[in-house]
C-alpha cells in the first residue's frame, strides 16, 4: 500500500526572475541593487525601495502614495516623464466602493521617484531613473504574483479577488528568515548565498471573503545574470508567522518541495526503475 503525492501548485517562496528582453533595465549592472548606494546620508538605510512608506501622513488618500512632487530638482539634468503607470495589483474591491470599477495602485512617476531619492541622499543619476522604476515596477508584479500563488493554496470556490490593502517599505530591518540565511552562508560559504536582501516590504493582504487581512514578508535580493546577459533578481515571498494558517501553509509548502526533491533524486526507485518495497 503506497501513498501517492501529487504536485502542488508553484507556490514556492523563492521565485528567480529576469526581466523580458523589451524592458530597458537590460541595460542596468546585472548585480546588486539598481540604485546607486555609493553615498547614502547617515541617519538612513542605504537599500531598498526609496519611497518612505512609513510616513503615513504623507499618503495621498485618493491613491495611497506618498505626496511627492512632480517638479524637477536640483541637481536634476535631464527632464523626466510625469505620467504615472498603473499597476496590476487591486487596491480595493468592488464591493467596498459599491462600484464596478477595479481600483489598482498606481506606481510613481520617473520625477516622483528621482524626488524621493534626492530627498533621502541616494546618488542615482536623473537619466538612469526611468530604468530604475522599471525594476522597481517589475519586481512589485512579480512579487504579486507570487502573493496570489500562496492565496490559492486556501481560496475557495466563489472566493473574490485578493487585494493589497497596504504596504510598508522596510529596507533598515532583515526578516528572521534573512538572517537564517545569512548565518548559514556564513557558516557554509560554498553552499549558501553571503549577500543579504537589498530590500524588503511588508504587504497586507485582504481576503474579500471574510476581510481576513494576511501579512506578507518580501526580501528581494540580487541573483546571478542568465546566461544571456540579463540582470538576475531572487524574491523571497511567504506569509509572515502570524498565524496557525499561516504557519500551516509554510510547512506545508516546505515539506512539497522536500519530496519534489527527493522525487527529481529518483527516491524510491530502484536501480532497474522499479519501485522498491519494504523488506518481505
Amino acid at each position: 500500500m503506497g501513498q501517492s503525492i501529487s504536485s502542488p501548485p508553484p507556490a514556492t517562496s523563492v521565485m528567480r526572475t529576469s526581466p523580458p528582453s523589451s524592458c530597458p533595465m537590460h541595460d542596468m549592472p546585472s548585480t546588486g541593487c539598481p540604485i546607486q548606494h555609493d553615498n547614502p546620508p547617515v541617519a538612513k538605510s542605504s537599500g531598498g525601495c526609496p519611497i518612505d512608506h512609513s510616513s503615513l501622513n504623507t499618503l495621498n488618500p485618493t491613491n495611497q502614495m506618498p505626496n511627492l512632487p512632480q517638479t524637477p530638482i536640483y541637481p536634476q539634468s535631464v527632464a523626466l516623464p510625469t505620467e504615472r503607470t498603473m499597476s496590476s495589483i487591486p487596491r480595493v474591491v468592488d464591493s467596498e466602493t459599491r462600484t464596478d470599477t477595479r481600483q489598482t495602485w498606481e506606481y510613481p512617476s520617473p520625477q516622483q521617484f528621482y524626488n524621493a531619492l534626492v530627498r533621502k541622499g541616494l546618488d542615482t543619476p536623473a537619466e538612469h531613473v526611468e530604468t530604475v522604476v522599471e525594476i522597481h515596477n517589475f519586481l512589485n508584479e512579480r512579487a504579486w504574483g507570487e502573493v496570489l500563488k500562496w492565496e490559492r493554496r486556501v481560496a475557495q470556490e466563489g472566493d473574490g479577488e485578493p487585494h493589497l490593502a497596504r504596504f510598508k517599505g522596510r529596507p533598515g530591518e532583515m526578516s528572521p528568515k534573512a538572517r537564517f540565511w545569512m548565518l548559514a552562508g556564513w557558516l557554509l560559504p560554498s553552499r549558501f548565498n553571503t549577500e543579504p536582501p537589498f530590500d524588503r516590504h511588508d504587504w497586507i493582504v485582504r481576503r474579500p471573503r471574510d476581510g481576513t487581512e494576511v501579512r506578507y514578508v518580501i526580501d528581494y535580493y540580487s541573483a546571478p545574470s542568465t546566461p544571456n546577459g540579463d540582470p538576475g533578481f531572487a524574491l523571497d515571498v511567504r506569509p509572515a508567522l502570524d498565524s496557525f494558517e499561516s504557519i500551516q501553509q509554510r510547512v506545508a509548502v516546505g515539506m512539497d518541495d522536500v519530496w519534489e526533491e527527493l522525487r527529481e533524486k529518483g527516491w524510491g526507485k530502484s536501480e532497474r526503475g522499479g519501485t522498491q518495497q519494504a523488506g518481505s
